[in-house]
């Protein structure tokens, strides 16, 4: 790997790696979440739910869609969806320990 592909997949680990980011995107790798969803979801306040989400979307890990009133949140690069779905199958096995 090259030093750019390096520092650049260290800086969306280090994105990823807060833990109300990553239960975001856990919880986004199945479907699509307004951010009344993900605060029900992730016990916090509206406002730092969308703190959070400004920073996946601008890492261009998440983008979103507004219906109406309601703004819809997904995972955008497929490989993030495939990292998730690995660290899912790696650490969230029933039987794990």
């Amino acid at each position: 790997m090259q030093t750019e592909h390096i520092e650049s997949i260290a800086g969306l680990l280090k994105t990823m790696s807060h833990p109300i980011r990553l239960k975001i995107l856990c919880l986004l790798q199945d479907r699509e979440m307004t951010v009344g969803d993900l605060r029900e979801e992730v016990k916090t306040t509206n406002a730092n739910v969308s703190q959070h989400l400004s920073i996946l979307r601008n890492q261009g890990i998440i983008s979103f869609r507004k219906d109406a009133n309601f703004i819809y949140n997904r995972i955008k690069d497929p490989r993030i969806l495939q990292l998730m779905q690995t660290l899912r199958k790696l650490f969230c096995a029933e039987n794990i320990g």
